[in-house]
């Protein structure tokens, strides 16, 4: 009689001892080398490659070494800065002899993130800078305008102060002028003076091509299809989705109120 073959598949013999050790040593060797490509991976990334990766630094762009390092770049910002020679050191991965415990360590890397910030705002008004910007801004990185009639019209981050810790970034539509709160949590908590007040108008300056028509269609405020009344009490101020300045609205409070504004108060 033929004698039978093994379980599993025909014409393969089970693996021996010695197959089962030559395996588990090429998995072991695999292991290790995939584990110092992700450290070399690891050592290989800079520290504003990382800041700039990071959830919620998407309106960021990457600072090139160069400007950093150049002191007329800096000018000022020693004073603003807390830890800045450590700061400084981290944002160029240097490597500092100071031990510094885990306090002083995150202390180090607020100051670093608040340093970046500040040569950032400074870095995208410069020709390379604003490069950058506007690939982000074709991308629709900054995200769209919430106005209807803007119809998606893709939008700039804005600082409403050069100075930090005075406000947070605001978004600015090119089509109605007007800014606005960005759509994530994650993006309306950065400090406005890390893009400044001037970005978005330097940006629309030195790219016009990028400015976009303004809107034709403003809303009109209806009640049983019929339009409201320009001297209509809530709406004072509102002609058809434009508004008027202060002289017109005078006007109108005075013909809506019979000559007394007093009324409107």
């Amino acid at each position: 009689e033929t004698p039978r073959q093994s379980a599993g598949r025909p014409g393969r013999s089970p693996a021996g001892p010695d197959a089962l050790a030559t395996m588990s040593a090429l998995l072991a060797r695999r292991h290790v080398s995939d584990d110092d490509d992700s450290e070399l991976e690891s050592e290989e990334t800079s520290w504003i490659s990382w800041f700039c990766s990071r959830r919620g630094n998407e309106f960021f762009c990457h600072v090139e070494a160069d400007f950093i390092e150049d002191d007329f770049n800096l000018t000022g910002l020693a004073a603003v800065v807390t830890n800045f020679d450590y700061a400084l050191d981290m944002l160029l991965d240097v490597d500092t002899d100071a031990a510094l415990n885990d306090e002083q360590h995150s202390m180090v890397e607020q100051a670093a993130q608040m340093l970046y910030g500040l040569i950032h705002a400074r870095f995208i008004v410069t020709s390379r800078g604003l490069a950058f910007m506007v690939e982000k801004y074709h991308a629709v990185q900054f995200g769209r305008c919430p106005r209807v009639f803007c119809q998606g019209q893709p939008v700039l981050p804005v600082g409403q102060s050069d100075l930090p810790r005075v406000g947070t970034t605001k978004l600015f539509c090119p089509r109605c002028l007007d800014v606005f709160y960005p759509k994530y949590s994650r993006h309306a908590n950065i400090d406005g003076a890390y893009f400044g007040t001037t970005f978005p108008h330097l940006l629309l300056q030195t790219y016009p091509e990028l400015v976009p028509p303004r809107p034709t269609q403003g809303y009109v405020p209806r009640i049983y299809g019929f339009k409201l009344h320009a001297s209509a009490v809530n709406y004072a101020g509102y002609t058809g989705g434009t508004v008027i300045n202060a002289a017109q609205q005078h006007v109108v409070l005075e013909h809506a109120f019979g000559g007394d504004t007093r009324a409107a108060a």
